[in-house]
């Protein structure tokens, strides 16, 4: 049996070991019940409880919750437009985000795609040093799309 301040009682009866629990004001936690005997510790129980759950929340605040962004290209868009879209999709991989790209023809559009295609692939060579591509830009449809992920 192990004390809460670490002090080991060695192998005692559980009638002595409650009353002493209850002479130090602790509760007595059974900690390995499958060992021969089985150990036990005096502890705080509410205490303990408290600490855990706190511990357990600053792990959970240390994750980084993965989100998706999307980022939509037009295969007409002007030089600033693309600028302000590539700069918004460092943006959001500088926080740790994963960016879905994506490119939709309407109409008369889909006739000239090496247009789209050209844009789309200027995009990924200007996005190339701070960015991993996930998977190869596929045409769905009218929309071409691609998945990025920070470096």
């Amino acid at each position: 049996m192990l004390g809460h301040d670490g002090h080991q009682y060695g192998v005692i009866g559980i009638r002595e070991a409650l009353a002493l629990a209850e002479e130090q004001s602790v509760d007595l936690v059974e900690i390995v019940p499958d060992a021969k005997p089985p150990v036990c510790k005096l502890i705080n129980y509410g205490k303990f409880l408290y600490a855990e759950e706190k511990r357990l929340k600053d792990a959970r605040k240390k994750q980084h919750e993965v989100k998706v962004k999307e980022v939509r290209l037009g295969p007409k868009m002007g030089e600033h437009d693309f600028m302000v879209m590539l700069n918004r999709a460092k943006e959001f991989l500088s926080k740790r985000d994963k960016v879905k790209l994506s490119m939709r023809f309407r109409g008369r559009e889909m006739a000239h795609m090496d247009i789209g295609r050209k844009v789309f692939d200027r995009f990924l060579t200007e996005i190339a040093a701070s960015a991993n591509l996930d998977n190869r830009p596929r045409l769905e449809g009218n929309t071409i799309s691609a998945m990025l992920s920070p470096k």
